[in-house]
This record gives structure tokens, C-alpha cells and sequence, in this order.
């Protein structure tokens, strides 16, 4: 079997770490962005953003394509170095110790074809030093809750599209970061899955409660699955609008995405996103 390269060798590894057991001060830690700018070269991305999501609590970015969401997701995360102002998390302004704090879950699964998965849940913690066996009983433990239980041994190319996005974020949950980056998790999901999966992951929030950013194009989306929502303007990308969700995450959601507050504000966002875009 093929083995992954970035795994760490067996030799040396802890035995006694656990979900969660990176070396983080809280649980809960918050975002602030001020003044914060990218660009490549002469290309501008972002410009003055300034934007707080406070612990615990789930912030959804939206905006026209091009608008320097997946680049502000990266910076939040350290992936990326700002061109101007500050981000931080809990006070802490270096990318490292950004990263150190971030779980970051990409458009695409990245699920590894030739492992179960399980061994892709357990990537995570066996990347943070974990023996496989504990890892493997670590994130097995979640299976059922995932709605994966019985497919443990089941390769990516078996699973539905649906099946590897719970994978895929199973993985970056047992991460245990205080700050999880998901940036558009259900984009490539039909619409009857992607309703199914947006359910899923409102009721995996509300059981395990993190700080989120979120990134998608759909607004009604962000109005479901989030607290607060900010509305990005056409690139170099500005915070034009920031929204509060009347509504709180519901398990019918289509009786939330009917409900006549989500309506209202739901057409708010999307004349701040039209306005934004000229």
C-alpha cells in the first residue's frame, strides 16, 4: 500500500494524545481582522477589513467570485501573509500561531484514495503524533454520530459526495482546533444532498459548538448554517454589510429558510451583494 509522505514515523510518536490535545491555551478562541489587506504584485484582493468573530461563534463570508474570500479564509488560518494591517486569534498575530489554532477544510475533500475512512478521519491526529491504532479508535469513536457508521472501511471511491464531505470534516473536527476554516464544503453536492448536508452540519455545530468562518456563494447557505454574516464587495474585497441571522439553526431547515425574518434578511444580503458588485 501506498504510505503518505507527510505522515510522521511511528518511531518517537506519542501514545497518550487524545482529540483536542494540540497544545492550545482555550477551547474557544476568537477572530479580529483590522485593516487587513492582500494583493499578488499589483493585483489588490483585499482591502481594509475589518472584521471580529467572536468565540463560539459561526461568521459566513459571501461575495462575488473574485472577491478574496478563500484569500482572507487563508490569511485567517496563516496560510498566507497580509500586505497590510493585522489579523490575530486570541491576541495571536503569527501566521505559525495562527495555523496552530486553525483546522482549514478546502473546497475539494482531499480524501487520499488509497486509505479507509477511517484512516482519513484519523489523518488529523496522526499528523499531530498519534500512534494509528489510538487515532483510528479516536475518530472511529464518531462515525456513528457522522451518519458513517458500517463504512469504516470503505475507500473514498466508494462513499457518495455527501459521505466524503462528512469524512472530509469529520477529519477536520478531530483536529480539536478551536477555529475551523471551511471554505465552500458543500459546493460541488447536488441540491437535494447539499440541503441534506447543510442539516448535517447545523446539527454537528450545535453538538460540538465551534468558532467558524465559513465561505460559500450561496447565501441562503450562510443564512442557515451561520450566526452572523458578512457581505464581501467585487475585488479589491470589502466588508460592504454585516448581517445578524434572526433565526437560530434549526433541524427542518426548510421550515427556516420559509420563515418570514430569514426571508427579509436573506433579500438584505443579497441587495448588499448586488450593490457590492458595481
Amino acid at each position: 500500500m501506498r504510505q503518505d509522505t507527510n505522515m510522521k514515523p511511528e518511531s518517537g510518536e506519542s501514545q497518550t494524545a487524545v482529540i483536542g490535545s494540540a497544545p492550545l491555551p482555550e477551547r474557544e478562541e476568537g477572530v479580529a481582522m483590522s485593516a487587513l489587506s492582500h494583493a499578488y504584485g499589483r493585483l489588490q484582493t483585499l482591502a481594509a477589513i475589518d472584521l471580529e468573530v467572536p468565540a463560539g461563534v459561526v461568521v459566513g463570508l459571501v461575495g462575488p467570485s473574485g472577491c478574496g474570500k478563500s484569500t482572507l479564509l487563508e490569511l485567517i488560518c496563516g496560510l498566507r501573509e497580509q500586505t497590510g494591517g493585522a489579523v490575530s486569534i486570541a491576541g495571536h498575530e503569527a501566521a505559525a500561531e495562527r495555523l496552530a489554532r486553525c483546522a482549514f477544510m478546502p473546497q475539494r475533500d482531499l480524501l487520499l484514495p488509497w486509505y479507509s475512512a477511517l484512516d482519513n478521519a484519523a489523518l488529523a491526529l496522526r499528523n499531530q503524533g498519534l500512534r494509528r491504532e489510538p487515532a483510528r479508535a479516536a475518530a472511529g469513536d464518531l462515525f456513528e454520530r457522522f451518519g458513517l457508521g458500517g463504512f469504516e472501511a470503505a475507500r473514498p471511491a466508494e462513499l457518495s459526495g455527501g459521505m466524503r464531505q462528512r469524512v472530509a470534516f469529520l477529519r477536520t473536527l478531530v483536529a480539536g482546533k478551536p477555529v475551523l476554516a471551511l471554505d465552500e464544503p458543500f459546493a460541488a453536492l447536488d441540491a437535494i444532498t447539499r440541503g441534506e448536508m447543510q442539516e448535517w452540519l447545523a446539527a454537528a455545530l450545535r453538538a460540538d459548538p465551534r468558532t467558524v468562518v465559513l465561505v460559500t456563494h450561496d447565501v441562503e447557505e450562510a443564512l442557515y448554517l451561520c450566526d452572523r454574516v458578512a457581505v464581501l464587495s467585487a475585488r479589491p474585497g470589502r466588508v460592504v454589510a454585516e448581517l445578524s441571522v434572526p433565526t437560530r439553526r434549526g433541524e427542518d431547515r426548510d421550515a427556516a429558510v420559509t420563515d418570514p425574518a430569514f426571508v427579509a434578511t436573506r433579500e438584505e444580503a443579497l441587495r448588499a451583494l448586488r450593490e457590492g458588485s458595481r
